[in-house]
């Protein structure tokens, strides 16, 4: 398990009502509506959010990664994130594919990028063999 040092941010949310409720940062920022996976609604669903944080974070650790490398990535890179819900004998699990793009990168560099970018994110760390995790370069 990995344990904190320093803390450099602290997220402070309010929820209420679940999957068919709101949420609110503490700051005001985030004030939003939940709506269950495919029901009829206005709001977003947690795993939306998880796919768009997680696809956040994971470029910003490209961007560390590539630091590190010294190499420098498109300004048009992007991750699309799909975050899979689903059941098994165990109940309810999530699956998760992080397509990347990185146009105009040399395979091999974006790769080696990618692969160092998903030991540093700390949603890829907290999703380290626990849920399935596919890392595409596309």
């Amino acid at each position: 398990m990995s344990t904190l040092d320093k803390v450099l941010y602290t997220a402070k949310t309010h929820t209420t009502g679940g999957r068919d409720g709101a949420s609110r940062s503490s700051d005001g920022r985030l004030d939003i509506r939940l709506t269950s996976p495919g029901a009829k609604g206005e709001g977003t669903n947690p795993e939306q959010l998880f796919a768009a944080g997680w696809s956040a974070c994971f470029i910003g650790a490209m961007g560390v990664a590539a630091g590190k490398m010294k190499v420098s990535l498109p300004p048009e890179r992007a991750v699309d994130a799909e975050v899979d819900l689903g059941t098994n004998e165990g109940g309810f699990v999530l699956r998760a594919r992080l397509n990347i793009s990185l146009p105009g990168m040399d395979p091999e560099i974006a790769r080696a990028v990618v692969d160092a970018a998903h030991q540093i994110c700390p949603y890829s760390k907290a999703t380290r063999g626990n849920i399935e995790v596919e890392i595409n370069l596309v």
